[in-house]
C-alpha cells in the first residue's frame, strides 16, 4: 500500500471516529477561541500506553490575564488543529506548533492558534498539536524530570509521552503533504516552553524509536525540515555546563531558530549552548536573546520589550533557508 493510500485510509477512519464520538469529547475546543479548519487525529487508536480517549477540558480563565489565555488539561487523544492561509496564499510549507504549559495543560491559542494565524499570514500550513499532558502526581514540572515513588523504580520524564505525540504527528502530516497540498521535504516543527523542550530532543533524537509503530505511517522519518526553538523550557543541565539528557546537538539535527529573553528564569543558556552545538557542526542556525520580555509571551507584546517581533525575525529566516518562497 503506497503512503498516499494509507494516509487517505487513515483519514476517512478518523472522521468516522469523530462522528461516532460522544458529545462530551469535543467540549476542549469548543473553548478555543479560534477554530481550526479542521482536526487530525494523531493516533488511529488510542496513544501509547492510554487506555481512554479524552481531548482534555479547559480551565478556568485567569481573572488577572488580559488578554486570557485558554488552558486545556487531561489530553490522553491527542490531535492536530489545522490551520489553513487563505485561498491563493498557501506556498506548501507547514509547520506543526508544540504550545507551553510545563506539561501540566497546553494553552493551545496564545502558544497556539494565535501564532498559527501569525505564519498563515507568511502562506504557510500550521499545526497545533494537542498534545499528552501530565498523568501523575508523581511527575514533576520542575526538573522535566520524573519523580519516584517510595520504592518505585522511577516514573516516565514529563516529555516522554508528547514526544511521541509530535514524533507520530510530523509522520501523519509528511505521509497527507501532496494530498494536501504541502512540500514533504519543507515541515517544522516550533516548540515554545515545554514544547520547546520536546522539540529540543526531536530535533536531536529523531532517529530513535520512541513508540512501537503501529501502521505503515511509521514507516515513514520523523525529521523536521527545520525547528523554532521558542524560549524553550529549561533545556540546560541544573549547573549550566551542557544541555539535559538526552539532547545532542549534531550535524544531523536540522536546521534551528532560536529565541529567548535574557531575563527568562528559565535560562537562555539553554538556547546559546543549542546554538553553540549547530555552529560547531555547521548546522545553519539563527539565535536571538533579546534583553527582556521574561517567559510564556506567545506573540503578545511585552511592556517596554520588543520580543513579540519574533515572528518576523523568524520569517525572514526562513526565507534566507529557502524554505518561503
Amino acid at each position: 500500500m503506497s503512503g498516499r493510500s494509507e494516509w487517505t485510509r487513515w483519514t476517512n477512519s478518523m472522521l468516522m471516529l469523530a462522528v461516532l464520538l460522544p458529545a462530551g469529547l469535543v467540549q476542549a475546543e469548543e473553548n478555543s477561541s479560534w477554530q481550526p479548519d479542521r482536526w487530525l487525529d494523531v493516533w488511529p487508536a488510542a496513544a501509547p500506553g492510554e487506555t481512554d480517549r479524552n481531548t482534555g477540558e479547559a480551565l478556568p480563565r485567569r481573572p488577572q490575564e488580559n488578554p486570557p489565555a485558554t488552558r486545556i488539561r487531561g489530553i490522553t487523544r491527542p490531535r492536530l488543529a489545522v490551520y489553513e492561509p487563505e485561498a491563493g496564499k498557501k506556498n506548501g510549507a507547514a509547520v506543526l506548533i508544540l504550545p507551553g504549559g510545563g506539561y501540566n495543560y497546553v494553552v493551545v491559542d496564545k502558544e497556539g492558534s494565535e501564532i498559527a494565524a501569525r505564519f498563515n499570514q507568511a502562506g504557510i500550513t500550521a499545526f497545533v498539536l494537542h498534545y499528552r499532558t501530565k498523568r501523575t502526581e508523581e511527575q514533576t514540572k520542575s526538573t522535566g524530570e520524573a519523580k519516584p515513588a517510595s520504592g518505585s523504580e522511577p516514573a516516565e520524564p514529563l516529555w516522554r509521552r508528547p514526544l511521541e505525540d509530535v514524533a507520530r504527528a510530523v509522520r501523519v502530516v509528511r505521509a497527507g503533504a501532496k494530498e494536501q497540498g504541502l512540500d514533504p521535504e519543507r515541515i517544522g516543527v516550533l516548540g515554545l516552553s515545554a514544547g520547546g523542550q520536546v522539540t529540543s530532543i526531536l530535533a536531536t533524537r529523531f532517529q530513535q524509536e520512541w513508540y512501537e509503530p503501529v501502521d505503515e505511517l511509521d514507516g515513514g522519518s520523523c525529521r523536521p525540515d527545520f525547528v523554532m526553538l521558542i524560549y524553550p523550557y529549561q533545556i540546560v543541565t541544573r549547573d549550566g555546563g551542557g544541555l539535559m539528557e538526552p539532547i545532542e546537538v549534531t550535524a544531523e539535527t536540522p536546521p534551528t531558530f532560536l529565541v529567548h529573553t535574557h531575563d527568562d528564569r528559565s535560562s537562555s543558556l539553554g538556547s546559546v549552548l543549542f546554538y553553540a552545538g549547530l555552529k560547531r557542526h555547521d548546522v545553519p542556525a539563527g539565535l536571538h536573546i533579546y534583553p527582556n520580555g521574561g517567559h510564556g509571551y506567545g506573540l503578545r507584546a511585552v511592556p517596554g520589550s520588543l520580543v513579540h517581533t519574533w515572528p518576523d525575525r523568524a520569517i525572514d529566516w526562513l526565507k534566507v533557508q529557502k524554505l518561503l518562497p
